[in-house]
């Protein structure tokens, strides 16, 4: 829809189009963006009180970089700049419990990056951030009840609006320099006050960001190594399942466990399925898979996933919430119908930035997902251009981008 869409409304091709074709700047960052976040399979950042994913900031810095002729190097730390500000707004000014998204964030990251990335000077950069932080504060309403497509629309629609603003500061627009503190800024309208000293700010935040194992909503993922541990240890047979019981800390549980965010037993889209604890741990079972094979419309609705997800339930411990975010606790129980159960606890998964992946299961799962539109020399160049980025020119990556997939409807 996205791409039809840009192929009516048009767009200067000035840069690359993941896929094929090129667009303008803000339009590319809208595409890309989308394809990074769809799949709801990227990275993650948690805070106590705050979840983002600070991948979604890719499209739009490599947009402007392009834009801008700048080097790998110039990419990297351009994109290590976005990552920096929402992980770091995101621990002291969350906003999820005001109402609002974690996109409202996002709105200052992508804008300081994309700002970065067309060298823009210190009067540039607070325009862009002043005029996007103050347009961009998204409803949490995206990601609760009956979910949408516009669940993995948010963040690059966020994209699309803030490297406008940042073009628009790069011709001289300006913004409300008081965006944070001012009356009616964001402190005083949504987060509170907080206090954040840019200047012994580092860019390090990227190492305390998670990957996704599995494709699965990210406070899943130890509950789901821990259910396909179990079912591995102990050959557990689906049809021999009475029911499963999780007991885990209460972000998870109110965001994909059946507490503030809505039900999460009523499963009949992609978007309800991977933001269901319920739907996510029992497809696992069923199929010792959670990939995007599991958001087939046909398997969401099947009687068999439909029938044993009934039988999940989930519910918060005080304990295990007061190691988050520092692990993913989890408990987890099946309980057979001879009388036998079986039982896991975990504390974090593979990908967790404290046991990260490596980078042949990061490959692995790169090449596991882009086979099908893909060569095996197109994925090993690309790999290759990704490694070794930091010497290397932008354009290079971006036109192996451009000619390597071929994109599908």
């Amino acid at each position: 829809m996205l791409r039809v869409q840009l192929e009516d409304f048009g767009g200067k091709p000035l840069v690359t189009l993941i896929g094929g074709g090129k667009t303008a700047p803000d339009r590319a960052a809208l595409y890309n963006s989308a394809l990074v976040r769809y799949l709801d399979y990227n990275d993650s950042y948690i805070a106590k009180n705050e979840t983002c994913h600070p991948s979604d900031n890719f499209g739009s810095v490599l947009a402007s970089s392009e834009y801008a002729q700048k080097s790998g190097k110039e990419f990297l730390t351009a994109l290590a700049l976005a990552y920096q500000v929402q992980c770091r707004l995101s621990d002291v000014a969350p906003v999820r419990a005001k109402g609002f998204d974690h996109t409202t964030q996002g709105a200052y990251a992508v804008a300081a990056g994309v700002a970065r990335a067309l060298g823009l000077d210190q009067k540039g950069v607070a325009n862009a951030v002043a005029m996007s932080g103050t347009a961009y504060n998204a409803l949490r309403v995206t990601r609760t009840g009956s979910l949408s497509n516009w669940k993995g629309l948010a963040y690059p629609n966020t994209a699309f609006g803030a490297t406008h603003a940042a073009f628009l500061a790069m011709r001289g627009m300006t913004g409300p320099p008081e965006v944070f503190e001012g009356n009616k800024g964001l402190m005083d309208a949504i987060s509170g006050p907080f206090e954040l000293d840019w200047a012994q700010e580092n860019l390090e935040a990227v190492r305390r960001t998670s990957v996704k194992k599995y494709n699965a909503e990210f406070h899943a993922q130890s509950a789901l190594e821990g259910i396909l541990e179990l079912r591995m240890a102990q050959q557990v047979r689906p049809e021999e399942i009475e029911r499963v019981r999780i007991e885990i800390f209460d972000v998870a549980y109110h965001i994909i466990g059946r507490g503030k965010e809505g039900d999460k037993q009523q499963v009949r889209s992609k978007k309800d399925a991977d933001h269901s604890l319920p739907y996510i741990m029992t497809v696992a079972l069923l199929d010792n898979d959670v990939s995007p094979a599991q958001y087939a419309p046909e398997r969401i609705v099947r009687e068999d996933v439909q029938s044993l997800l009934r039988r999940v339930t989930i519910q918060p411990d005080e304990t295990l919430s007061k190691h988050f975010p520092a692990e993913m606790p989890c408990r987890i129980q099946i309980i057979l119908k001879d009388g036998r159960q079986f039982r896991n606890e975990k504390q974090d998964y593979e990908g967790f930035y404290t046991r990260p992946l490596s980078w042949e299961k990061a490959v692995a799962k790169f090449e596991r997902l882009v086979a099908p539109s893909t060569d095996v020399a197109q994925r090993a160049a690309i790999a290759e251009t990704v490694a070794h980025l930091e010497t290397k020119e932008v354009a290079q990556l971006t036109e192996l981008l451009r000619v390597s997939f071929t994109p599908t409807r």
